[in-house]
């Protein structure tokens, strides 16, 4: 009955926040941020539980440029609520903090093709907040929640309502973002849905998706990784965890997570600690390659958190977001309220939904290598046991696999490709739970190939990335695009420009050259003359028959032709004027802006290639 309550509150909204409109708002001047470029956001509170005092707290970033079609792209960071400024300042976000005062742009940004929506979900994340009886607890509740958010989102930003639309995120949103994507298709459904909303894809980073497989693989890739070693003491431990684990998952495999589940990651940290100088150390569980202080074992991770979190609680920065007065506590990353009371004990996992979803939109799949918590090891393994849109796993045909197409990025390889029937995987190496904070641009380089964007009616500087030697379509990756009409009309005037110069430098060359040889030339008709004459006297005493030196004359012609195609042609070659346009700085714009006009980007055919309980979020703080 609660649901339906909620469902049915999403279409009795005549007026949304009446009192407020769109200008409301805007943030007029973001504490901390360089003066340019001036990036246009929208920020604050809207209400989605009115009976709970529920508002979600959002921040919007306008897209620098418009690739074929407007798109937008919906984050969320998991947890159980964990809150999504992690993403907008430590990952895909226009910003980075240098410190807790200063802002600098973020070189990767996911706002360079596509609008950005952070939402701190569900209600009580972040600076989103409800009454402290009334936070959510199923995945069904939550994502009702977000299509009331939504629906009024929309109300009060039409211009974003026909967008292609992306939800992306990580860890936990492994779970939020398929059950979002089911209601968001639900609704479209319905009759007298005014506008439907164009869901065309899903990017799930990291993601905690399926309990049988993403529980298996802790010791997986802590034997994988060297972080146990098998036969031990430690790894027959945690190994005797697991059976216990595995008992559970047999009895019942609808669940999301699972306490005994839950302690094989407990074990393998425990087990693992270390004493350096007297301190315990443990194993980051977001990133293995790092050590953190035992307990935390990665809490205090990334860097960056030192100063997200007091440059969120300064007073002129919640003014600018227009934070709520009612949201009477301070920003945190976490919130174990959220997390504990978000049990989804009546909630299966989302795994169990993927497959129908793989009928009607795009999925795409991505993991840090370096990742424990949400390792890469059970994302593969859910993919591998998943059946979907008639097969099983990446196969093509049945018992051939989608190949893993090697990825190289600016000159490195940065991972592998792999894609059959709607579903893409993307593995990225060197890279930790939070993927875009290791390697910004190889994420929006990934994010601009899933969503399309075709640089070729815009301009801009593409970047170097190959899939098998094989070079992809042109996207910029931190290059400088601009308007297309504007853009190339600019860099045609520039070319012809050139050129004209270069043909007057010619023109001049051919000038001297002529004046040369006709001085010349004349020269050689009047020493000839003298000669004639001589010759002539003697002919005419010898034949008066003799004609006048026609000969001479077809000779003469000859060699005139001869020089002249070589004045128009041999002197000034095409291949020398080519080596201007490349000396040219105006021409190497226009030659970059020809190859974004010639490439089109296609994703092609099938190519090769956090912890869910409160229990889990209170002992490891949950998954970002």
């Amino acid at each position: 009955m609660a649901l339906a309550a909620l469902a049915a509150l999403s279409w009795a909204i005549p007026a949304v926040n009446a009192d407020k409109t769109a200008a409301d708002y805007f943030v007029h001047a973001l504490p901390g941020a360089p003066a340019t470029p001036f990036i246009k956001m929208h920020a604050g509170h809207i209400e989605v539980t009115p009976e709970h005092n529920g508002n979600i707290f959002f921040w919007h970033y306008q897209n620098r440029h418009i690739a074929q079609k407007q798109r937008t792209v919906l984050w969320l960071n998991g947890g159980p609520g964990c809150s999504s400024e992690d993403g907008g300042l430590m990952e895909i976000g226009p910003y980075r903090l240098k410190d807790q005062n200063t802002l600098v742009l973020n070189d990767g940004s996911w706002h360079e093709f596509a609008n950005l929506l952070f939402v701190d979900n569900p209600v009580g994340t972040g600076f989103s907040y409800v009454d402290t009886d009334s936070y959510t607890h199923e995945l069904d509740e939550m994502a009702d929640q977000m299509i009331i958010f939504l629906e009024k989102f929309f109300a009060l930003f039409p211009e974003y309502e026909q967008d292609d639309l992306y939800i992306a995120g990580e860890s936990y949103a492994g779970q939020h973002i398929p059950y979002i994507a089911k209601h968001i298709l639900e609704r479209n459904k319905r009759e007298g849905v005014a506008h439907k909303w164009k869901l065309n894809g899903l990017l799930i980073g990291n993601g905690w998706i399926s309990p049988a497989e993403q529980y298996q693989a802790y010791i997986d890739f802590a034997y994988e990784k060297g972080i146990l070693e098998k036969n031990t003491d430690p790894a027959r431990k945690v190994e005797a965890q697991r059976r216990i684990c595995e008992k559970d998952l047999a009895i019942d495999s609808n669940s999301v997570d699972y306490m005994n589940c839950e302690a094989i990651l407990n074990e393998i940290l425990a087990e693992t600690m270390t004493t350096n100088k007297g301190k315990q150390e443990c194993y980051n569980m977001y990133d293995v390659r790092l050590k953190d202080s035992y307990p935390s074992c990665g809490m205090n991770w990334p860097p960056d958190l030192k100063y997200v979190t007091p440059y969120l609680r300064r007073p002129d920065v919640v003014e600018a977001l227009h934070v709520d007065p009612a949201k009477n506590t301070g920003w945190q990353e976490c919130s174990g309220a959220v997390g504990s009371n978000f049990r989804a004990a009546k909630s299966i996992p989302s795994i169990k939904i993927l497959p129908d979803l793989l009928t009607e939109v795009p999925i795409l799949l991505f993991s840090g290598a370096e990742d424990l918590i949400c390792n890469h090891l059970g994302t593969e393994a859910l993919i591998g046991n998943m059946h979907w849109n008639g097969g099983k796993g990446l196969e093509l045909t049945p018992g051939t696999w989608a190949p893993r197409r090697e990825w190289m990025f600016e000159g490195e390889v940065a991972g592998f490709w792999q894609s059959a029937r709607n579903l893409t995987y993307v593995l990225f190496y060197n890279s930790s739970h939070m993927v875009p904070f290791d390697v910004a641009r190889r994420s929006r380089d990934m994010l601009d190939r899933f969503m399309g964007v075709d640089i070729s009616s815009i301009g801009g500087k593409p970047t170097d990335s190959f899939l098998d030697g094989e070079r992809l379509p042109d996207t910029t990756v931190g290059g400088q695009a601009g308007n297309s009409t504007a853009a190339q009309e600019a860099e045609q005037e520039k070319l012809d420009a050139a050129k004209w110069e270069a043909y007057q430098r010619s023109g001049e060359i051919i000038l001297v050259i002529v004046s040369v040889a006709a001085a010349a030339w004349g020269y050689w008709v009047w020493k000839e003359r003298r000669k004639r004459r001589g010759y002539f006297g003697l002919a005419q005493a010898a034949a008066s028959t003799a004609t006048p030196a026609t000969s001479q004359r077809r000779d003469f012609h000859s060699r005139g032709v001869s020089n002249s195609r070589d004045l128009e042609a041999a002197d000034f070659d095409e291949a020398k004027l080519d080596d201007l346009h490349v000396e040219s700085p105006t021409v190497e714009g226009h030659e970059e802006g020809v190859m974004a006009s010639e490439r089109r980007y296609s994703l092609g055919g099938d190519s090769d290639d956090d912890s869910g309980s409160g229990a889990k979020k209170e002992r490891n703080g949950g998954t970002l």
